[in-house]
């Protein structure tokens, strides 16, 4: 496993998060700071509710944190106007969503290229660009099937070649196996590692430390606060079990 370089691709510095206000405010994150550079894959885990999905979309400019900030590549997302996040997410964040978000009206390939063609890319490069990532993941055979004309773990699987399509600087993953089998889960943690190792940074939320395993880093949070950051997948998983 690759060690960090100096410059984090990912800082989130004093993120708080919280829903509503008043008595009946819901704090799902509460000062949470971290890094990560690029080589390195971080697992998050945590019990239901801890703030880990919170943490993950607002890592990616989806969501906007109540306080503190999320920088990518230098650049803080809360000071950012609707387009120019946007710009910032298709260029530099590659995001693998549990809903999966595929358009059903979009062929496997079309769903990969939509955002290098968003970016400005020519029909033709965005396509040769999302067919070599549908390879990556053995989907080179789906590319013109539409995604209601696939199984869940092949639209799983696509989803993944979208956020890996291009030169992301920052992957995301919430959940990326969860409909997958073992073997296929794997290869694609397999492929989210060699993303990293060939310079990207990486979040992965998994409640599985198997799949934790995988990282060069473990972040545990609960209740909104990271509880440990040891790096150990053991320790996050008594961490796991003693929160349930």
């Amino acid at each position: 496993m690759t060690a960090p370089e100096s410059t984090p691709v990912l800082r989130l510095v004093n993120v708080h998060r919280t829903h509503g206000s008043g008595a009946t405010a819901v704090h799902a994150l509460r000062g949470v700071s971290l890094q990560v550079h690029p080589g390195e894959l971080v697992a998050v885990m945590g019990p239901s509710g801890s703030g880990k999905s919170t943490l993950l979309t607002i890592a990616g400019g989806l969501d906007t944190a109540t306080e503190g900030d999320a920088i990518v590549e230098g650049i803080a997302l809360g000071s950012l106007t609707r387009k120019e996040l946007a710009k910032v997410r298709r260029r530099s964040v590659g995001y693998v969503f549990q809903d999966l978000n595929l358009i059903p009206a979009l062929t496997a390939a079309e769903n990969v290229a939509l955002p290098r063609e968003l970016d400005g890319d020519s029909v033709r490069k965005a396509r040769r660009l999302a067919l070599a990532a549908l390879t990556e993941l053995d989907l080179a055979d789906l590319a013109d099937r539409f995604p209601d004309d696939m199984s869940g773990g092949q639209q799983q699987r696509v989803a993944i070649a979208r956020a890996l399509v291009g030169p992301r600087r920052l992957v995301l993953a919430d959940e990326p196996t969860g409909a997958l089998d073992s073997e296929t889960g794997d290869s694609v943690l397999r492929l989210l590692r060699t993303r990293c190792e060939a310079g990207a940074a990486g979040m992965l939320v998994t409640h599985e430390a198997r799949h934790a395993a995988w990282a060069d880093r473990v972040v545990f949070l609960r209740d909104g606060l990271v509880v440990d950051d040891t790096g150990t997948t053991a320790d996050a998983e008594s961490l796991l079990e003693g929160a349930r």
